[in-house]
């Protein structure tokens, strides 16, 4: 099995609504996110996917995000901007036009939430 990751980061505001505690106030991380595609084989180049791809897809989500108040953009209107459902979102999008295998999304530096799917 082979894999490859890319790191890219966005800024973004949020509030965990419900919360008991600080995060259902209003405020912002630096997230950093962290995306690992995986295939059994490699293609005809020698590569799982080309890290340009992979950053572009993964550019293309974030952009999305990037220097949003969260809570006020599909999907989160509905869903509560956890770094868990962040971390699905991204999986969701951009596993349509890649092998993406794993998404780990950090609030901080110390904190991160990851989604993947069993084979």
């Amino acid at each position: 099995m082979f894999e490859v990751k890319i790191t890219r980061d966005f800024a973004a505001a949020h509030r965990v609504e419900d919360y008991p505690g600080n995060c259902e106030r209003l405020h912002g991380h630096n997230w950093k996110v962290e995306v690992v595609a995986r295939a059994p084989e490699l293609d005809g180049l020698g590569m799982v996917l080309d890290f340009r791809r992979l950053k572009e897809l993964t550019d293309r989500v974030l952009e999305h995000l990037d220097h949003q108040y969260l809570n006020e953009i599909e999907p989160f209107t509905a869903l509560n901007p956890t770094a868990e459902n962040i971390a699905k979102y991204i999986y969701d999008e951009i596993s349509k036009d890649s092998p993406v295998q794993r998404v780990n999304v950090f609030e901080t530096e110390t904190s991160v939430a990851s989604y993947f799917k069993e084979p």
